[in-house]
């Protein structure tokens, strides 16, 4: 009886954050299990084990628990966002632990408990021949899914909060230092972001479309293991609180 009540509570709590003007993106219902459509896995390197993603009720707060173990993969939606009206992204996350041995400064170290992937589609007067070329090399190898560009909001383990740089594999990723450490582990810290100042910051275009975001805990590169939660995401306009249901 709890976990219907809890379902219809989610049905009508979204539904009226919907009606309310929030873009909701990732509401997640309160069972146990996969992750229900539009919600996809995107796996670039089939020689790499994935990420295992599910919905469940975690600390009162229904969400998606990634559990990486030596493997990468996102979970991924396409969404639809006028970053003009609802510049901002909100969502609550929360790690068990940082990934320890993480540096982002190496392809060897390039590992995260926690990030949130936003994957854009650029004006072609900002891609260049040479990147051009780069895009389509990496779409023969890896598929479609792979975006013009991308920014990562990441759960470090020592960077400080606000550092940013381009991803050790590509500078068409920049990674964003959003929490640090170890201070907040095994509780869920609520975020918002303003991605459209942020992609104008790495890509110098305000016309710039978000094409799908993505979740994600990947330990590939250290071979080292983590946990992470991840709810409530939303987009709401420059000067419109996020807004976080109680935990049940």
């Amino acid at each position: 009886m709890r976990h219907t009540f809890l379902f219809m509570l989610w049905i009508v709590s979204s539904t009226a954050l919907a009606q309310s003007g929030v873009n909701i993106i990732g509401s997640f219902p309160p069972t146990t299990g996969p992750v229900p459509e539009p919600w996809r896995i995107i796996h670039f390197d089939k020689k790499i084990a994935p990420t295992f993603y599910q919905t469940r009720v975690w600390d009162g707060v229904p969400a998606v628990e990634a559990k990486a173990d030596s493997s990468m993969a996102l979970l991924a939606r396409g969404v639809e966002v006028d970053l003009k009206a609802t510049p901002m992204l909100c969502w609550r996350w929360r790690v068990e632990d940082v990934v320890k041995n993480a540096d982002m400064n190496t392809k060897a170290g390039d590992d995260y408990a926690a990030r949130v992937y936003v994957a854009f589609k650029l004006p072609p007067d900002k891609i260049d021949f040479g990147w051009r070329f780069k895009l389509q090399f990496a779409r023969n190898l890896y598929g479609e899914d792979v975006p013009d560009a991308a920014l990562n909001y990441i759960w470090d383990n020592k960077n400080p909060i606000g550092h940013r740089q381009f991803n050790a594999y590509t500078d068409r990723t920049q990674m964003i230092v959003q929490r640090s450490g170890t201070a907040q582990v095994g509780s869920w810290v609520s975020e918002r972001v303003d991605v459209l100042s942020d992609v104008v910051k790495a890509y110098g275009s305000d016309q710039a479309k978000i094409s799908f975001l993505a979740l994600s805990s990947d330990t590939d590169n250290t071979k080292s293991k983590a946990q992470a939660g991840f709810a409530d995401l939303h987009f709401v306009g420059l000067d419109t609180p996020c807004v976080f249901p109680s935990a049940s």
